[in-house]
């Protein structure tokens, strides 16, 4: 099939019967499916309608094209003669891959809010350049939004070295890679030594970067410890709490904005985002960067009090992980999910400089694809 994913070679297939307008399978092992033709025809790996270096599809499925003239077997294999003279040949071990009762061998892992006892995966530098270290770590990345490297190089730039082996870099209004220190003039609370209040970065964005790396190179200064919070618990929490504070804070659309010399960034979107079915799949939360708030003067009390109800959540001890970074040490966590912040800092005690970039959660997903498709 010139696919890159890998699948069997068995069972083969032992029956292959047309009817109305689905083939009957049936394998060696017993597993039976109903295929519709038009998903055959769809489908069909020749090089006439797949191109045979890209593998992407060359033609459109259109009424009439789905129609057999002969169906049969060929070594265990489907083999499918349409009427307009076309031939279609599919592996048996392809078809079994991909039949309706199957579980999808590439599935990514399911986010999974913290629990109380939730204690960060750890994978040490040297196992994340192979393949099987470099999975635990995007694994656990993708289903828990925070993992921990550990026993890195004091090296400039490793973080950047580090995530493009993931893919390329994601640039912000902040560049491609920054520099987390105190300087003078900052154009960011981040660079500066005060304490930072938990909070996602940039939800000015209309598409705020998805995972950020940040790599720790110097920690010498008092205080300055890392604090997160999985912002899925805590929404899930004021849920259960307050249904009219969660509802305010997810339907309820309010202003981010981010202003300097040269830009102005600004969004209009919940703190709370809830997919169809009302699972949360996104938190924006940044009071830094909270614009005037545009409600009606009718909701604005109330939506306060539900704001205060969520941050008091999010910075009770309850949810929040506590912990310094040491020098090599490097967190990555899900920026559209994971809140994170920082104990304020003498820079007269020690120096702390960390080094961070930003990722696209698809190139994480593409990775790992990719690594379960050779392991």
């Amino acid at each position: 099939m010139a696919e890159l994913r890998p699948y069997p070679a068995t069972p083969l297939l032992r029956g292959a019967s047309a009817r109305d307008e689905e083939i009957e399978l049936v394998w060696d092992d017993g597993e039976r499916a109903s295929i519709p033709l038009i998903w055959l025809r769809d489908h069909c790996p020749c090089e006439a309608c797949r191109h045979h270096q890209t593998r992407e599809r060359l033609i459109v499925p259109l009424d009439g094209v789905a129609e057999t003239a002969e169906v049969g077997l060929e070594a265990g294999h489907l083999r499918l003669r349409w009427a307009d003279g076309h031939l279609s040949q599919f592996a048996s071990g392809w078809l079994y891959q991909r039949r309706p009762a199957a579980t999808d061998a590439s599935a990514l892992p399911a986010r999974q809010a913290w629990s109380e006892a939730f204690t960060p995966t750890r994978v040490a530098h040297a196992d994340i350049f192979t393949p099987g270290g470099e999975a635990t770590w995007l694994e656990a990345l993708l289903r828990d939004g925070l993992v921990l490297l550990d026993g890195g190089p004091l090296a400039d730039e490793e973080v950047s070295r580090i995530a493009e082996r993931i893919g390329p870099q994601r640039p912000t209004n902040f560049g491609a890679r920054f520099d987390v220190r105190s300087k003078p003039n900052p154009n960011n609370a981040a660079y500066t030594a005060i304490g930072l209040a938990l909070h996602t970065d940039l939800p000015n964005w209309r598409q705020p970067p998805d995972i950020q790396l940040l790599y720790c190179l110097q920690n010498a200064a008092q205080g300055g410890e890392s604090l997160f919070a999985d912002g899925f618990q805590v929404a899930e929490a004021l849920r259960e709490q307050a249904p009219e504070h969660f509802r305010l804070l997810s339907e309820l659309a309010i202003d981010f904005r981010f202003q300097d010399a040269t830009q102005d960034i600004a969004t209009r979107a919940p703190v709370i985002e809830c997919d169809a079915s009302g699972r949360v799949v996104e938190i924006r939360f940044n009071n830094w960067i909270r614009d005037t708030l545009r409600l009606p003067a009718a909701q604005m009390t109330a939506w306060y009090r539900a704001y205060h109800h969520f941050w008091t959540l999010l910075h009770s001890p309850r949810y929040q992980l506590d912990f310094a970074l040491a020098p090599g040490q490097m967190v990555a966590f899900d920026n559209r999910r994971v809140l994170h912040g920082r104990r304020a800092f003498d820079p007269n005690t020690g120096a702390r400089h960390l080094q961070g970039t930003y990722l696209d959660r698809d190139m994480l997903e593409s990775r790992l694809r990719v690594l379960a498709r050779d392991s």
